[in-house]
């Protein structure tokens, strides 16, 4: 019962939020104020919507929203929790909301590329929560960007913004079909490294020099033979003990994301 009621939970949001740019919650509304502030993003916010119930509750967040709302340019408007409840889903909002523009994920070239960096390549990733906690993690280890093919989960942002905790407005995403993208980080001299398990190393015995590619797939379809084919290195994790499944997608970047940070750290 409680699988089949998050199911529906589930699709009810997807569908709700489909092709929509809805920031849920502070730490969204906070990430895309911050990526308009740098210049990283042509989002922009519309308005911002305030549950008029939490003026008292809320008002530190109130304070900060109308400062930026001069000097961004967005308006700010106190409604019924009514409105609020329309346009979401679940209570992790706390009753503020925006309405944003969309935001354009520009094409990968050379010119863009961190030529010492490391960036991941996420492909036929099958769920927005796993996606946007994948994000999170590639954020938080301080890769340089996320390559994406172009059919994608950016399309429901404001779900992606809340389970990347805002990081998916904060990193450079650019897209590019899964083979060029290879192509294109070989010819400047990228090592390209794939999660896998056959004829493959362990993550833990090989050398992660930047600069990097990393590239990981779904758990259903995972990463294709051409892709593989054209990997410099196959890479698996090594568990713990004797298990043939497969860790989530958002587990598996994490491990990859922070295990190349940790051996690039004193380099």
């Amino acid at each position: 019962m409680i699988i089949i009621e998050m199911e529906i939970f589930m699709k009810k949001e997807i569908e709700k939020f489909n092709t929509c740019d809805i920031m849920e919650g502070m730490p969204s509304i906070s990430a895309v104020i911050k990526a308009m502030q740098k210049g990283i993003t042509d989002r922009k916010i519309i308005t911002v919507f305030v549950d008029k119930e939490k003026k008292k509750s809320k008002e530190k967040e109130i304070t900060f929203l109308l400062y930026r709302a001069e000097e961004l340019g967005f308006a700010l408007e106190f409604v019924d929790s009514e409105m609020i409840s329309e346009h979401t889903v679940g209570n992790s909002h706390g009753g503020i909301i925006a309405f944003c523009s969309a935001k354009t994920l520009p094409d990968l070239s050379t010119d863009k590329i961190n030529k010492n960096g490391v960036y991941f390549l996420l492909d036929g990733v099958e769920d927005p929560y796993n996606f946007g906690y994948s994000v999170r993690s590639i954020y938080a280890s301080g890769a340089d960007g996320i390559i994406l093919p172009h059919r994608n989960w950016m399309g429901v942002s404001g779900v992606v913004a809340r389970s990347s905790a805002g990081s998916s407005e904060l990193i450079d995403i650019f897209v590019a079909e899964p083979s060029d993208a290879v192509d294109i980080f070989k010819t400047i001299g990228f090592t390209v490294v794939s999660a896998g398990i056959r004829d493959s190393e362990s993550l833990y015995d090989v050398d992660l020099n930047m600069p990097l590619l990393v590239i990981l797939g779904g758990e259903k379809r995972g990463i294709s033979r051409e892709i593989l084919n054209k990997s410099d290195k196959i890479l698996r994790i090594d568990y713990g003990v004797d298990f043939n499944g497969s860790l989530p997608t958002a587990s598996s970047v994490a491990i990859f994301a922070f295990e190349i940070l940790r051996k690039n750290r004193t380099k």
